[in-house]
């Protein structure tokens, strides 16, 4: 594939995910930038691209299977993608095979869950800036902890676990 091939197909498939993200959307979500606080510049690691912020702030979804995280296996520690405020650690996501990140849990006073839809469903949002990360499910049996934190790829970053210094071996 050449330059501009690969320019054409990068850009087709950024609207192409556009689209679906715009279509997934919660209908008559409520930004979460209305009613949250701005995190600030020293708490954002970079600004949120229109499609991050139809998820994060407008409760959207991104299409099953296409985020970073989903196959991602690396220890350490999943974080906010709109704060940076850390939310899972990597020994609790496994494969559910749904198509998105999951966890059986996640870090102490992180995630916040509300009910929707008269309890059919629960929201999950850092429990910092209120972003939208997901939805929260129990009694599934895929885990010991039967539960199943369902998260946007595109919710969160990733902060690898430090690497041991092994004795003798000095960088």
């Amino acid at each position: 594939m050449n330059t501009e091939e690969r320019k054409h197909w990068i850009s087709w498939m950024a609207t192409i995910a556009e689209g679906v993200a715009g279509v997934m959307a919660v209908e008559g979500g409520v930004p979460a930038s209305q009613s949250v606080p701005d995190p600030g510049p020293s708490r954002r690691r970079h600004p949120l691209t229109e499609t991050e912020k139809r998820i994060i702030e407008h409760q959207g979804t991104e299409p099953p299977f296409s985020g970073r995280f989903v196959s991602f296996f690396e220890q350490g520690t999943y974080v906010c993608r709109k704060c940076g405020e850390p939310l899972f650690r990597s020994e609790d996501k496994f494969d559910a095979g749904c198509g998105w990140p999951c966890f059986d849990d996640s870090l102490p006073d992180a995630v916040r869950s509300i009910r929707q839809n008269s309890g059919q469903r629960t929201e999950i949002t850092c429990a910092h800036c209120g972003g939208h990360l997901g939805h929260l499910f129990s009694g599934e049996r895929m885990t010991p902890k039967n539960m199943r934190y369902c998260v946007n790829s595109l919710s969160l970053d990733f902060q690898p676990a430090p690497q041991p210094v092994i004795a003798g071996h000095m960088s």
